[in-house]
């Protein structure tokens, strides 16, 4: 595959900070009953299946005084029809 070649059929795409007000609505469904910890996403990237996957780079921030705000991956699945929800959320290292 040459270096400039366009994202694999069924891939996630590439990760941008630009996100789209279609990925923001579907991060706001998918957390929109959510407790616990506040997630503020920074990029995304995005798989169009039937409907798509998003997948977040996010600064996680536990709801309690004093919390240190660690990196997690949120993966968010929003059907063609239908509310968006949480597929996944992971801590990440750092």
């Amino acid at each position: 595959m040459s270096s400039n070649a366009s994202t694999a059929l069924g891939a996630y795409g590439p990760f941008t900070c630009n996100i789209d007000q279609q990925a923001k609505v579907a991060f706001s469904e998918a957390f929109e009953h959510f407790v616990g910890v506040k997630y503020e996403p920074v990029s995304v990237a995005s798989q169009v299946v039937s409907g798509t996957n998003y997948a977040y780079f996010c600064n996680a921030t536990p709801v309690y005084p004093g919390a240190t705000t660690y990196p997690a991956m949120v993966t968010v699945y929003k059907p063609l029809d239908g509310q968006a929800c949480i597929t996944h959320i992971e801590r990440l290292p750092y």
